[in-house]
């Protein structure tokens, strides 16, 4: 029987995942090689994606047509160690029937853990301390670097899905004064975590903290625009914890 030849395009593939694939004897797992974490170039991987099985693609290159065109009909799966599926086309996937897999979830937590810490990093200013502190240009003063308070605040979530959950239940010992989030249907989670679903126009203007945790869509591609950044409060922070297509 021939081995399954499974090609890994990923800068920094986890070495659990590696080891998994490997340790099956029906498998041959290649990872394109790379230095100091740059990507492979467009070139290579046209070149070793050639007859190949399985597909696991994580890279700044969008998976085409014309690559799978090159990898040949032969592939039959393609994963990707993410949730969002931008860098690959759908479509062109859909037409040659082969199975797509990605890892919605997976990271809900750390991600809100970020999400969190950069909102706090930004209200308090830790990056302008930080940075004098380093530079040796420490100007104390009662008000200096003092930030804005987050206790008492109104945090509007666009996209209250697992990770916009897992954001409000971090930031309920923070005594937030109003969560509300904007999106397009009512989310059940809503009533148990006290989330007031409202249009996205109110949740920019009323909100002290604007967290964009949706997907980029076309739908949300650009929504952070002058309109929108108008309608915010001039003290308002923005944290953007998704695709950068969306500011």
């Amino acid at each position: 029987m021939s081995l399954t030849r499974v090609l890994i395009v990923n800068r920094s593939y986890p070495s659990a995942g590696l080891e998994l694939l490997k340790g099956n004897s029906r498998i041959q797992a290649t990872v394109l090689p790379y230095e100091d974490y740059e990507p492979q170039s467009l070139k290579e991987i046209k070149q070793s994606v050639k007859g190949v099985d399985g597909l696991i693609w994580n890279t700044r290159y969008r998976l085409t047509g014309e690559i799978l065109d090159i990898a040949g009909p032969q592939l039959k799966a393609i994963s990707s160690t993410s949730s969002g599926l931008d860098h690959i086309d759908l479509e062109e996937v859909k037409k040659r029937n082969i199975r797509l897999g990605n890892t919605p979830g997976v990271l809900n937590d750390a991600v809100a853990d970020i999400a969190v810490g950069v909102m706090i990093a930004a209200a308090r200013r830790f990056k302008e301390g930080i940075r004098n502190l380093e530079s040796g240009e420490w100007k104390y003063g009662v008000t200096w670097t003092l930030g804005q308070d987050i206790v008492g605040s109104t945090v509007g979530i666009v996209g209250l899905g697992g990770i916009g959950q897992a954001i409000v239940r971090r930031l309920k010992g923070f005594d937030v004064a109003r969560f509300i989030y904007s999106g397009r249907s009512e989310k059940p989670e809503a009533k148990t975590l006290n989330v007031e679903r409202v249009p996205q126009e109110q949740l920019l203007r009323e909100s002290d903290y604007v967290i964009l945790a949706c997907p980029l869509t076309s739908e949300t591609r650009n929504m952070i625009n002058c309109t929108a950044l108008r309608t915010m409060k001039k003290t308002a922070v923005l944290v953007n914890i998704g695709r950068g297509g969306k500011c």
